[in-house]
């Protein structure tokens, strides 16, 4: 089990360019899936779900698009299928589509979890690029407190006075490449 600063030091190494000691929040152990009973219906649903990414992958998007809504109805119970059609609705273009499965898995993962995790992190991106950053800012913090390395670095991203810092340092390097005096 290693400490806090253990894991300090341990971001320090492999993120050298995020700034040490940051906003970041702690993170969490992740759990897989929060007491899913592995019965018929998860079984089916989870192989429902594998054909449609499988789908996806082949550009079949609406053949997929069938398989998640089939997982859904399934297993309506289980998170990971609003997320994964979430992804899909997105590739379609159907924003409102997404955000409300989005909701949907984090709701029924009680933000915890793996699927709880990708969920945020996904409806953070939504919400970034829809320009609602409050929003997507508290879904990082909560997906990177829940082991997300994306929405930590989303988080210290979007630090404003983190971005000044390092707008400011890739000016001094810059000028230092340039053979510039820098003061």
């Amino acid at each position: 089990m290693s400490t806090q600063n253990d894991k300090a030091v341990l971001n320090a190494i492999f993120n050298p360019l995020l700034p040490i000691g940051s906003d970041l929040p702690p993170e969490e152990e992740q759990e897989v899936d929060r007491n899913e009973v592995e019965s018929e219906h998860i079984t089916q649903a989870k192989d429902l779900e594998l054909q449609g990414v499988h789908k996806a992958e082949a550009a079949d998007l609406d053949g997929a698009l069938e398989l998640f809504n089939q997982a859904v109805h399934v297993a309506p119970e289980r998170a990971s299928c609003y997320n994964n059609r979430a992804q899909l609705l997105r590739l379609k273009g159907d924003i409102a589509g997404a955000l409300e499965d989005l909701n949907m898995a984090v709701t029924l993962s009680d933000h915890r979890g793996k699927v709880g995790c990708q969920a945020l992190t996904q409806r953070g991106i939504l919400y970034r690029l829809e320009g609602e950053d409050e929003k997507a800012l508290a879904d990082f913090k909560e997906a990177a407190a829940l082991g997300g390395d994306f929405a930590r670095t989303q988080v210290v991203v979007m630090n404003p006075y983190a971005a000044m810092c390092n707008k400011m340092l890739n000016e001094v390097i810059g000028k230092l490449r340039a053979g510039e005096y820098v003061d």
